[in-house]
């Protein structure tokens, strides 16, 4: 999530002109955003308090920053160098190693087995324990937004990208096993938005008209759900998110309103033993969907949304997740204004949710001038030795490597698909070797 084009707006506030991306990592308890001066990790287990624990000021202009669940791993791209990827340590202070690349990197995604760098036209797979490139995807249809969506769950490792630049239809790649599962002709227009559930068994897509979205099972690409934003207008579809139990799906755009999504599955011998109106007409409108167009008859059968978040705001890009924070279900909303809204989910009636809470992500320079007259370093908050996923990544015994990752044009001499050779990789590999400090494997729920 970019925000580049309000940094050249004259009467915008301090606070936007710092923005300029934003991601919640793996399991929605931290916030990442990058920021004109480096970037910041924010914790978002409580409603009350919004603590920032780290402060990266490595590089500038950070676009891309993705952490690695509650660990010490940040992977940072920078507008000043947009081709290098810089893997911190950001715990100790220190760099792991950085990849350059044979174009600009539009995104980052992670999970503890593997690490995926997409560039507009090919996707690199790195092992993430010690950052060896295992596989190269060459020639990948254009992707300007370097839209794709990489599978928490470790043990199978789906990747998604587009499978087209023109239709809706989307890659599924085994990101452990190096091979494509299948292919999804999702939707008529090309694809604007992709997300996997927790267990990566489900995905979801939505196209760039943004009316749409559907979802779809993994690995065998078959349609479960198809829900319907709206029908007035197209709209940039800027995030979807399911929920940790993929019983809700939540979606945002550039439109002032965030649709939630309930995933269930109508059952038939309930409506026949309590028959009602509502289902009498349902069935009716069943039947008659069998003598309309296709595109009539689809609508018929779409669902709406089950809850929605009316924002303050138009416009303005902004990304959401679906989290349980402190016992209950919460929507967290992340805006180019520079804060972050926290909403109340009734996961039975649904309904419009209420706003609990508004945390803002910068301060202003006469609130950080305060600050720091009054601020004590003993009143400052230390951070946790342990978190959950608990601890950190492991430093490697080598200094940092730079690999620059080369040979990739035309005459470059790599097929598509190729393994890139032995001899194009750093000479030693940084290792993350030390099981004790990598976050520990825990089984999907």
């Amino acid at each position: 999530m970019e925000s580049q084009e309000s940094q050249d707006a004259p009467d915008v506030p301090d606070v936007q002109r710092a923005f300029i991306c934003a991601s919640f990592n793996q399991d929605t308890t931290s916030l990442s955003v990058g920021t004109k001066t480096g970037y910041r990790l924010f914790s978002v287990t409580a409603v009350d308090k919004l603590d920032c624990i780290h402060e990266g000021v490595e590089c500038p202009d950070v676009y891309i920053v993705e952490r690695l669940f509650s660990s010490s791993l940040v992977v940072v791209v920078s507008l000043s160098m947009p081709r290098r990827m810089n893997v911190y340590h950001f715990k100790k202070g220190t760099e792991i190693c950085n990849y350059s690349y044979s174009n600009n990197i539009l995104s980052v995604r992670l999970n503890r087995q593997r690490l995926v760098v997409c560039l507009e036209e090919s996707v690199y797979i790195h092992n993430i324990k010690d950052m060896k490139l295992l596989k190269t995807l060459l020639n990948t249809p254009t992707n300007p937004t370097g839209l794709c969506a990489l599978s928490v769950n470790h043990s199978n490792s789906y990747l998604a990208y587009p499978g087209s630049a023109t239709i809706g239809e989307i890659t599924v790649y085994d990101a452990n096993n190096l091979s494509t599962l299948t292919l999804i002709q999702a939707h008529d227009s090309p694809l604007a938005a992709l997300t996997f559930n927790a267990s990566g068994t489900k995905l979801a897509s939505a196209s760039e008209k943004g009316t749409v979205i559907r979802v779809f099972s993994v690995p065998e690409g078959q349609r479960l759900f198809e829900f319907r934003r709206g029908m007035k207008r197209y709209v940039s579809i800027s995030s979807l998110s399911f929920s940790a139990d993929a019983q809700f799906l939540c979606a945002s755009s550039n439109t002032e309103t965030v649709h939630i999504f309930k995933l269930e599955q109508h059952s038939p011998s309930q409506d026949e033993e309590s028959p009602t109106w509502s289902t009498y007409m349902g069935k009716m409108f069943t039947a008659a969907s069998t003598y309309l167009p296709t595109q009539v008859s689809d609508m018929m059968h779409q669902d709406r949304a089950f809850a929605t978040v009316r924002l303050n705001m138009f416009g303005l890009k902004n990304i959401c997740s679906l989290a349980t924070i402190q016992k209950l279900p919460r929507l967290l909303v992340a805006s180019s204004d520079g804060c972050l809204y926290i909403y109340n989910v009734d996961p039975q009636d649904g309904g419009e949710c209420v706003l609990v809470q508004k945390h803002r992500l910068f301060e202003s320079s006469e609130d950080e001038v305060e600050q720091k007259e009054e601020e004590d370093p003993e009143d400052v908050v230390p951070q946790p030795a342990s978190q959950s996923y608990a601890a950190t990544v492991a430093l490697p015994s080598t200094p940092p490597c730079s690999t620059t990752l080369l040979g990739y044009s035309e005459d470059g001499g790599a097929q598509k698909g190729d393994v890139i050779p032995e001899h194009e990789f750093a000479e030693s590999p940084v290792c993350l070797d030390d099981e004790n400090e990598f976050p520990p494997v825990s089984k999907p729920e």
